[in-house]
């Protein structure tokens, strides 16, 4: 048991919700080592969400509302750390959910999608993929064709790379939520939200509530002033300064 007046309570609280899903199998044991360096990012950005990264928010949920089939890809590490909020901003937009894993096997898919279902998902897509994404030789190249491989628009959270390079190349607008801005996630995505999954999976509802009776014209001008290499740069920015004040302490 974590006390709550631990200084490092929340951090702890995230540690220990991975651990249990990987006693578990819902998440695999890499995915510590990806949390672990995704952490260390947060803590450059002082474990908040910045500006840059509202925004970004703001930003992915006007297309998720523009979206004629939108889809949430979850993994491992986002079932265990945000599984009910996926469903609820599912709910809200509304949009598919699928999972999609890297380390695929037919028991994890069906326990992660029984979690999301345990969490009030009506229908996780995932189970019975019968497409795979051109361009990848592993197994988050399969998908299912009423789910991922059709989708529009897919939020992507926290890292994947080579896929989010292969769903672009088929045209679909891809959102990741990635702390790291230096990743080839962040620089291939359309919109990079660079932030924790546990605060940007609200945030983005959050701006799904506040959006979801605005005018299209008024959707399509949110979404396109976007520009996510000037969003990286002015992250990096804000990491250097911060550090810059550090060191005078």
């Amino acid at each position: 048991m974590i006390p709550r007046t631990h200084p490092r309570y929340e951090s702890l609280l995230i540690r220990e919700k991975l651990v249990r899903g990987f006693r578990e199998g819902i998440v695999h044991e890499s995915g510590l080592i990806a949390h672990g360096r995704g952490e260390a990012f947060d803590y450059l950005m002082g474990e908040k969400t910045i500006d840059i990264s509202e925004n970004a928010a703001k930003v992915a949920a006007s297309m998720l509302l523009l979206a004629k089939n939108p889809v949430i890809s979850v993994n491992g590490n986002v079932a265990a750390l945000v599984a009910k909020e996926c469903v609820s901003l599912s709910k809200a937009i509304p949009a598919k959910i699928e999972v999609n894993l890297f380390h695929r096997s037919e028991k994890r898919i069906r326990d992660i999608a029984d979690l999301l279902r345990k969490e009030g998902a009506e229908m996780v897509y995932g189970e019975n993929a019968d497409k795979r994404i051109p361009g990848l030789d592993h197994d988050r190249a399969l998908c299912e064709s009423e789910g991922i491989f059709s989708a529009d628009v897919v939020l992507v959270p926290l890292e994947d790379g080579d896929r989010c390079e292969a769903l672009r190349k088929l045209g679909k607008v891809v959102i990741a939520i990635d702390l790291n801005p230096l990743s080839r996630t962040a620089r291939t995505a359309d919109v990079t939200i660079v932030d924790n999954v546990i605060r940007a999976i609200p945030n983005i509802e959050r701006w799904v509530k506040k959006l979801k009776g605005c005018e299209k014209e008024e959707l399509v001008s949110i979404a396109n002033s976007w520009d996510n290499r000037s969003a990286l740069k002015e992250v990096l920015s804000y990491i250097s300064k911060r550090l810059n004040s550090l060191a005078d302490i």
